[in-house]
Order: C-alpha cells, then sequence, then structure tokens
C-alpha cells in the first residue's frame, strides 16, 4: 500500500497529554472491554489531522501478506498491542497474533471511517455470510452452512445484483449502530466517508479491490490460476489466498477467526485512529497508551509506508516515534516491498536472506506478485538506526526477511 505524507505545517501538542489517562488507568493492564466513551475519546485525542493519498485503498494490494503469518505466529506473544495501517488486511494478522488490543494508525481519516463501517457491520453480523452479504448489499445466500469456506459464500453472492432498499436499510443500521447504540459523534463528513465507502462495497462487490483501472494481469492463488481486470487482488481473493505453508488465515477463512474480530469489535478493542507515522500525536500516544497499561507493543504492520517516510525526509522522526513504544526483543515490523522496486526484490526472492529450504519460503508467487512480505526485529532496525546502519529504504528492506 503506497501513501503519501501529508503536507502542510503539523502543530506540536503534547502527547503525553493527549493519551488522557487518569491516575487509576495508569496501573491497569489492558482492559477486556473499553466503554463506547473511553473508545471513542481515544480516537479522538490520539487522533491528528488528516491527510490526502491518491488512492481510496478500499482493500490491500499486497498479494503475500499472509505468507509471514506462520513466522509470525512462532515469535510474536499473543496478549500484546498490535499496530497497523491500512484497510483491513490488519484483521487478518490480529486473528492470527490474538493481540489484547489494537490500533490502526493510517494519516487518512477516511481509513478510520472505513473501519467504523466495518465495526457496525460485523456487530450486527453474527456469521461471515451475514457480514458478506451486509458488505456487500446482497441478501445473504439460502441455506448456506455455517462453515462453508469463504470462496462458496463469494461463489453464492458474486454474480447478484446490489439491492439499493438493502443497501439505505443497511446504511440506517450503520448510522444507528455507531451513533445511537455507541453514540459516537460523527460529524457531516464522517457520515460522507462512511456512505462513500459503503457505496463502493455494494456497487463492486467482491471484486472489489484497491484501484479499478482496467489493466489484465494474471494471479496465482493456491492452485488456480485466476486472470484479473486490474493488477490488483480482489477482496474475494485475498480472503481465499494462503500463506506460505498453503493455509487460509484470512479473517473470513473461518468462523473461528471471524469471531475473534467480531468479540473484538464488541469489545471495543480495534481503535481506528487518524495519524502520520513520522508526526508528533498519534504513534507516540498509542505507544504511552500501552506503557501506561503495562503492555508491549509486539507487531506493527507498516505495508511501505515507511518507503515515503523515506521519501520526505521524514524517517528519523517515525524513528524515534517507535523507539518511544514499549517493546521487548520479540518486537516485529510487518512490512511489504513492491516488485516496481526490481532488483531488491529479485535479491529477496533469490533467496540471498532466506534460502529457499526455508519451509515459509512461498515460491508460487514468484514472476507474478506485485509484492513481498517481510519481516524484521524493531529493536534491530532501531539499533541499526541509532549506529548509522539506516540511512535508506534500502537499508530497511536488507535488514528485513
Amino acid at each position: 500500500m503506497t501513501r503519501l505524507r501529508r503536507p502542510a505545517v503539523l502543530v506540536l501538542v503534547c502527547v503525553c497529554a493527549s493519551v488522557a489517562l487518569t491516575p487509576a488507568a495508569q496501573s491497569r493492564t489492558v482492559p477486556s472491554r473499553l466503554t463506547d466513551a473511553a473508545f471513542w475519546t481515544m480516537v479522538q485525542q490520539l487522533s491528528e489531522e488528516g491527510g490526502s493519498f491518491p488512492s481510496n485503498n478500499f482493500v490491500s494490494n499486497e498479494t503475500e501478506f499472509q505468507t509471514v503469518i506462520p513466522r509470525l505466529a512462532a515469535t510474536v506473544k499473543p496478549g500484546g498491542v498490535y499496530v497497523g495501517v491500512g484497510p483491513d488486511q490488519n484483521f487478518t494478522y490480529i486473528a492470527a497474533l490474538r493481540p489484547s488490543i489494537a490500533f490502526i494508525v493510517d494519516i487518512r481519516r477516511q481509513n478510520a471511517m472505513h473501519h467504523l463501517l466495518y465495526k457496525a457491520l460485523m456487530e450486527l453480523s453474527p456469521t461471515r455470510a451475514d457480514f458478506i452479504a451486509r458488505l456487500f448489499a446482497r441478501p445473504r445466500p439460502p441455506n448456506l452452512d455455517v462453515n462453508a469456506p469463504p470462496l462458496a459464500i463469494f461463489d453464492a453472492i458474486v454474480d447478484v445484483l446490489p439491492d439499493p432498499e438493502l443497501w439505505t436499510k443497511h446504511l440506517v443500521e450503520v448510522f444507528d449502530r455507531l451513533e445511537r447504540h455507541h453514540k459516537f459523534t460523527l460529524t457531516p463528513a464522517d457520515r460522507m466517508m462512511i456512505q462513500f465507502v459503503y457505496e463502493a462495497f455494494a456497487t463492486r462487490g467482491p471484486e472489489i479491490s484497491y484501484s479499478s483501472a482496467p489493466v489484465a494481469a494474471t494471479y496465482f492463488f493456491g492452485s488456480d490460476r485466476i486472470v484479473r481486470t486490474t493488477p490488483y487482488p480482489t477482496f474475494a481473493a485475498l480472503m481465499t489466498t494462503t500463506d506460505s505453508a498453503g493455509m487460509n488465515r484470512a479473517y473470513l477463512a473461518s468462523e473461528a477467526h471471524y469471531k475473534i474480530i467480531r468479540d473484538m469489535q464488541l469489545r471495543n478493542l480495534i481503535v481506528p485512529v487518524v495519524g502520520d507515522f513520522a508526526g508528533p500525536k498519534a504513534v507516540r500516544g498509542v505507544g504511552a497508551w500501552a506503557a501506561a497499561h503495562k503492555s508491549k507493543v509486539t507487531a506493527f504492520y507498516t505495508s511501505n509506508v515507511e518507503q515515503y517516510l523515506f521519501q520526505n525526509g521524514v524517517w528519523k522522526d517515525y524513528y524515534d516515534n517507535v523507539a518511544a513504544m514499549p517493546l521487548d526483543d520479540a518486537s516485529t515490523f510487518i512490512r511489504a516491498h513492491f516488485v516496481s522496486s526490481g532488483v531488491l526484490v529479485e535479491r529477496i526472492l533469490s533467496r540471498e536472506m532466506v534460502p529457499r529450504t526455508d519451509p515459509f519460503f512461498n515460491p508460487q508467487f514468484r514472476g507474478v506478485s506485485r509484492s513481498v512480505s517481510l519481516l524484521c526485529s524493531i529493536r534491530e532496525l532501531l539499533t541499526g538506526v541509532s549506529e548509522a546502519r539506516v540511512s535508506s529504504y534500502t537499508d530497511v528492506i536488507l535488514m528485513s526477511n
């Protein structure tokens, strides 16, 4: 997922004050649930001014985001604090890593509203089939087994036209859930963003992607050869692909995975935040909240945001923000690197850093994937920064594996 840093001058604020922690809260661990008032206060007080980005980023454009999950699950302890960026690929990582709380930090306010849409739809949808039908404004497929594989659910609705009356009904229910039930205060602009995102999902259906540019491309998911009309994977494709061991770990792969995410939504434990990774408030505020609740940031999914922080010359501010977070030796960056960068991807795929005998190496996307997903110790990367061994995005990628 590519993104641009917000232009204009940032207004400096007191980071610690922004978290609005009481003395009692400072001695607690992460609560089993947040009240609606506490959740909304965190969304508002941790957030910075929103910025722009040239894509709506409805779904991920990363074809291999699952491949690192077996290695992640083997090293990252459950119960920590997860930090991520972008839309719903975060849910797949959250379902695998089982953090106690998750913060989704993105420079676009629309992304935060996108996550509130997901929150409301999930809370209203007891099963995956209910959620998928609501998300795309289609009637729920009749006689569909609750444990049906995701492909069967998508096959049951992919050729069904969206129902405008059903979409209107569901949109009313979404706003009722957010504003009347949770008592969140949405601005007219917030409501317009939610409506815009929901209309896109209803209009495009399971074939919605990061971009709808009509460029032919071929992808390989599992053992099936799928021809797409855009260079990006669709929502349905992302939910039916696999990790490096051939297992589908998507949050809609099973009822058990979906239940993990829905349960966290019901307990207000997936918190969307508007923020610049290099900004003065959001990332530091999340770190301060984690420290105050005696928790460690165990996973930080950055997509390829760091690439743009280096281009904009603000990468040191970003790593200073990360260094202020409570970490442990297993704390891990999850990042995406894109094929368009050429030689670096070839060096990674040629396994200069990971031998071909590595059980986590997945060759199925070689030559067709737009991205490769990478892991990196947060502490090791920060040490590299402090020792001046990191001065470019290339250095960051070559420290990843």
